[in-house]
């Protein structure tokens, strides 16, 4: 379990990663130096992964998002394999998780529009081998979308 130090470090670097140390010792009360040594133990030990800028997809151009329902007819370890290899190789998967229940995988995809996610399905998912059943629910309007871990201070 993390200390109440950390998690307070951590939860002020998720809502702004481009804060000094001076600032971010200011807002958990510590000292600058002190602040430091922690946030660089927390980037040691993995528990801070990286730092990001946040895109607001919509005016960048990214204007349809889709969740994408994959199935598998077969869950032969080479098609799972590739089926992983290659949805980390396309970038307009943003997120790909391995489930329980209807599907195998849930993917969160970004696209330009509606001819790119046409590409993207006729091009990709449809030729990859052992995919029985893809079903898209396009996003109609984003709700809420946080990437900030709910710490308990």
């Amino acid at each position: 379990m993390l200390e109440i130090k950390d998690r307070r470090i951590l939860d002020e670097l998720q809502r702004n990663g481009r804060l000094t140390m001076q600032e971010l010792g200011e807002r958990v009360g510590m000292s600058s130096s002190a602040c430091w040594r922690r946030v660089k133990s927390l980037e040691e030990t993995g528990i801070v992964d990286r730092y990001a800028v946040i895109v607001n997809a919509r005016k960048a151009g990214f204007g349809l998002s889709s969740v994408v329902h994959v199935s598998l007819a077969r869950h032969e370890q080479e098609n799972v394999d590739r089926f992983i290899r290659e949805v980390r190789r396309h970038p307009e998967i943003l997120e790909c998780f391995a489930t329980s229940g209807e599907a195998d995988f849930h993917l969160r995809v970004v696209v330009e529009d509606i001819d790119a996610y046409n590409t993207f399905l006729d091009e990709f998912i449809f030729k990859l081998p052992g995919v029985s059943q893809v079903r898209s629910n396009i996003v109609l309007k984003e709700i809420k979308a946080d990437t900030a871990l709910p710490f308990r201070l």
